[in-house]
């Protein structure tokens, strides 16, 4: 059997909104290991400096390294905006990366006005802006710094008055601006989509990058040769006991193989 086939693919983000890509992954490779890393000690990176977020990832991908992934996803807008272009130039093993879903949005509005929710530091990125300027100049951009929603989902608070409230503050002023699209940067925000619907209703569609990665990483490495079910390992640096509660909530099975870990940050 191929050695390559044996090595897992690795999985990071802050917390558990990654777990928002791993589920899709899953979907994709029954058959391959996943090594997922939760850094829910230094969550959220969204106002933390590209240097920070640049160190934080490198401890992460090392110990991935070690464990024998054969590709890492980097499954957070925040940490793919400051840290991407480092990751790739510094590492011979291939990355994937989290681009906003800005495309698709330009391509489906109808009112020519789309909104886009993400974090601080992805509005920093230079991917962000990249790609904004190659895909809207016929689309008039909306944008809305979501700020607080990432800790609300790490708590477990999706269904509380907290978290419908912040949305309704982030949301309302796109909706008032004939938004018909939102993008939702960061991959914590799929997991608040029924809460984000109650205040959008039927009027906008809501695009995230999810199945984009899986199938991304599809045109990447090739189907294995074993047809035996792959395993999960989860790893996190800071909480098991929530991490897990609320990620078997997300990919709706158990969590059985976790374990917490020290990143020997610089």
């Amino acid at each position: 059997m191929n050695k390559f086939n044996k090595q897992p693919i690795g999985v990071f983000d802050t917390g558990v909104g990654g777990l928002t890509i791993f589920k899709e992954i899953r979907k994709k490779f029954p058959f391959e290991n996943i090594i997922y890393f939760g850094d829910n000690a230094h969550c959220p990176y969204g106002n933390k400096s590209k240097f920070k977020i640049i160190n934080l990832t490198k401890s992460i991908v090392q110990f991935l390294i070690k464990e024998r992934c054969k590709i890492i996803i980097v499954a957070c807008n925040t940490a793919t905006a400051s840290s991407i272009e480092y990751l790739r130039q510094n590492y011979e093993i291939p990355f994937i990366g989290m681009e906003p879903a800005i495309k698709p949005a330009a391509l489906n509005t109808i009112s020519g006005n789309i909104g886009i929710l993400a974090t601080k530091g992805t509005f920093d990125g230079e991917l962000y802006n990249s790609t904004r300027e190659k895909y809207t100049n016929n689309v008039n951009v909306h944008i809305s710094i979501g700020e607080g929603l990432v800790e609300l989902v790490e708590s477990g608070k999706m269904n509380s008055q907290s978290s419908i409230k912040l949305l309704k503050k982030y949301i309302s002023p796109m909706l008032s601006k004939n938004i018909d699209t939102l993008v939702l940067g960061c991959t914590h925000y799929p997991i608040l989509k029924e809460q984000i619907k109650k205040i959008t209703g039927n009027k906008v569609k809501l695009i995230d990058s999810t199945k984009a990665i899986a199938e991304r990483l599809l045109s990447i490495i090739p189907n294995p040769e074993t047809k035996t079910k792959g395993t999960d390992i989860f790893y996190v640096s800071g909480e098991v006991k929530k991490f897990k509660k609320i990620g078997e909530m997300i990919i709706e099975h158990s969590i059985k193989n976790i374990s917490k870990t020290k990143l020997e940050v610089k």
